[in-house]
């Protein structure tokens, strides 16, 4: 009898704790994207005069703000708010256009891209990152995140920064396969971070999360062979815009 009574204090005291801890499977996430343009240059060739023009006209750093809408089977990433006051260097121009679909309970992507004059339309299974998990952690919008590095592209590094406590397995661009949602990434080669700013706990609609895509069909890999073999002639340039449309 005694140890019937001991269990239930026990219980009583343990319960309300436990019942505090609420893992969130729904709703909007505000990031800003924050990149380098000058990054695209090539060290030897910083000196130039064309170069030295350019950095006259365009500012060093640009952001944006992009959404993420989610439920615990489907995340929509994209183009939130263009910061109207970026001067873009040629190709670096976010597009509005850009859609990021992950259906998380078939494991597949549907991403539409405009590639500058050409619009594709991405469907294939999500990409399969092997994360290497540490034990760094840093707080974002509130949440504790525990750093994640991966590698693309056979030599791209990749940073981010998810956290448990919203239980949906996805993030920024085409990124996912943590067991938590991203809410930061950075790409150190190319200079480009995405930060959460603002998570709201809200159910996003259906029309959230069902827009309507176009563009030329492709699967990953003939993506890739598209990119590499418009860039095939652009040298350390054309590597880093293949290896931006790749995210």
């Amino acid at each position: 009898m005694t140890r019937i009574l001991i269990l239930f204090i026990l219980s009583c005291f343990f319960t309300p704790a436990f019942s505090q801890v609420k893992f969130i499977s729904s709703g909007h996430i505000e990031y800003e994207k924050r990149m380098n343009q000058y990054s695209f240059y090539d060290k030897e060739d910083e000196e130039s005069i064309w170069i030295q023009e350019q950095k006259k006209v365009f500012p060093k750093m640009v952001s944006d703000v992009y959404s993420l809408d989610f439920t615990e089977n489907k995340t929509v990433f994209k183009l939130a708010k263009e910061n109207t006051d970026n001067k873009y260097v040629w190709g670096r121009k976010p597009s509005e256009n850009d859609l990021n679909i992950h259906d998380l309970k078939n494991n597949t992507v549907s991403i539409q891209r405009d590639v500058f004059e050409q619009t594709y339309l991405l469907k294939d299974s999500m990409q399969n990152y092997q994360w290497k998990i540490t034990n760094e952690t840093r707080t974002i919008a509130g949440f504790e995140c525990r750093k994640a590095v991966t590698i693309i592209c056979d030599s791209v590094y990749i940073v981010a920064f998810y956290t448990d406590e919203i239980a949906v397995s996805s993030g920024p661009e085409s990124f996912g396969g943590l067991p938590g949602m991203i809410l930061g990434l950075a790409v150190p080669r190319l200079q480009v971070t995405w930060f959460a700013t603002k998570v709201e706990l809200k159910e996003p609609s259906e029309a959230m999360l069902n827009p309507k895509q176009k563009g030329k069909a492709v699967t990953w890999g003939v993506f890739s062979k598209d990119l590499n073999k418009a860039m095939k002639d652009w040298g350390k340039y054309g590597s880093k815009v293949t290896w931006t449309f790749m995210l």
